[in-house]
């Protein structure tokens, strides 16, 4: 049972969301902890991308609260959803960065959209941003210059761009070599800690996201299957969070998909 207090920036409550008769998640109840880096993991299609979509309001659930800072997003209209997002940053799968943009307007962009800050100051922030992420030199470039990793960094520098109190990552290390992979972990941690931030990521990667994360949450089957340190949920004794962690390919997710016996599939004489 999750436990709120002002240490959470970010709560839900009993919340339900589905697409028509699929419940995606089921009276889910959990806190993402203020100043710390918190994993969102399962198997696919375990809601996890959509926890994220539920807390930036993107998505609204259909029963439950889903509370940044104490307040719930779920009933909140346009202007006030958009006010919330600005307290708010987010890496997309594969950086989803704005192709005909250069790297340089692609951070700006949000201080451009948000803010009335001059140009020059603009500039300087920019880069700030970009040195933070270890691309400074790269302001120039376009989007299709750069290599998977440089791109998922200069996403991560436009995402803290307006100094977010939460990031969210979905997927942060999909694809990457594991130089990049490495690098992509480290940012995290530092810049969470360095930025004095909250920051929550999807991830099926279970090395370095046991490295950096101060907390963990196994989504399974609608509801939380698991949640606590990297150590409590690798030492758990549920056979879904075992098999997870373990790598095993059967166990409460069967490698078999349900369906006919062997017997009737191919008759009993075959199977004699």
């Amino acid at each position: 049972m999750a436990l709120f207090s002002s240490d959470a920036l970010v709560e839900l409550r009993n919340l339900t969301f589905g697409y028509g008769e699929r419940v995606i998640l089921d009276k889910v109840s959990l806190s993402i902890p203020r100043g710390k880096v918190t994993a969102l993991m399962g198997a696919s299609g375990g809601g996890k991308t959509t926890l994220l979509r539920l807390m930036s309001g993107q998505n609204r659930a259909q029963s439950g609260q889903a509370l940044f800072d104490g307040q719930d997003v779920t009933p909140m209209n346009q202007a006030q959803i958009y006010a919330v997002r600005r307290r708010m940053g987010m890496l997309f799968q594969f950086g989803a960065l704005f192709a005909d943009l250069s790297v340089f307007d692609n951070v700006a962009f949000s201080l451009r959209e948000h803010t009335n800050l001059p140009e020059p100051l603009i500039r300087d922030i920019v880069l700030m941003k970009l040195n933070a992420v270890g691309l400074r030199g790269a302001f120039d470039l376009m989007p299709s210059d750069l290599s998977g990793g440089m791109a998922r960094r200069i996403a991560l520098a436009r995402a803290i761009a307006l100094d977010p109190e939460l990031v969210m990552y979905d997927e942060p290390f999909s694809g990457l070599d594991p130089i990049s992979l490495g690098t992509a972990a480290r940012l995290i941690r530092q810049l969470n800690d360095s930025m004095g931030l909250t920051s929550v990521f999807v991830s099926h990667e279970l090395e370095q996201t046991f490295t950096i994360a101060d907390h963990v949450i196994i989504l399974a089957n609608g509801k939380v299957a698991m949640e606590g340190t990297p150590e409590q949920v690798r030492q758990s004794a549920d056979p879904l969070v075992y098999q997870y962690v373990n790598a095993l390919s059967d166990g409460p997710v069967r490698f078999h998909y349900p369906g006919p016996s062997v017997a009737e599939d191919f008759g009993v004489e075959a199977c004699a």
